[in-house]
């Protein structure tokens, strides 16, 4: 049997701007870069930029790119797709994707990385 998934509330939504992110400490002590896309929209990554080993992603620079949602790190420029982790610029590196919502007025973050509870996160 499957654990269920750990939803951490990692603050109200009205902290973060449209289009931007803010970097959340989990409970297990891990980084996570969550960003609101819009009013209720949010998404969250590791904040751990993998080509560069520093805890930054939270604060890139984010857009889109055709249909995709992405983020650029704020120090060597690489590109990740926001919804699947996938750099833009080396498909063979990526960071994990955590579910992530808004509930009630407030931002919370799926600590599984399991797929499944990747789709229950609307």
């Amino acid at each position: 049997m499957r654990a269920p998934a750990a939803w951490e509330a990692v603050g109200p939504v009205g902290a973060w701007i449209p289009w931007t992110g803010r970097a959340v400490l989990a409970a297990d002590g891990s980084q996570v870069a969550v960003f609101r896309l819009g009013a209720h929209e949010v998404v969250a990554i590791d904040n751990l930029d993998p080509f560069t080993g520093a805890h930054v992603l939270a604060r890139g620079i984010v857009g889109n790119e055709g249909d995709v949602v992405k983020v650029a790190s704020p120090l060597l420029k690489h590109r990740f797709d926001l919804r699947t982790g996938i750099c833009l610029d080396d498909p063979d590196v990526s960071v994990v994707v955590h579910g992530a919502r808004v509930r009630d007025g407030v931002v919370e973050v799926c600590m599984s990385t399991d797929p499944t509870e990747k789709e229950h996160a609307a």
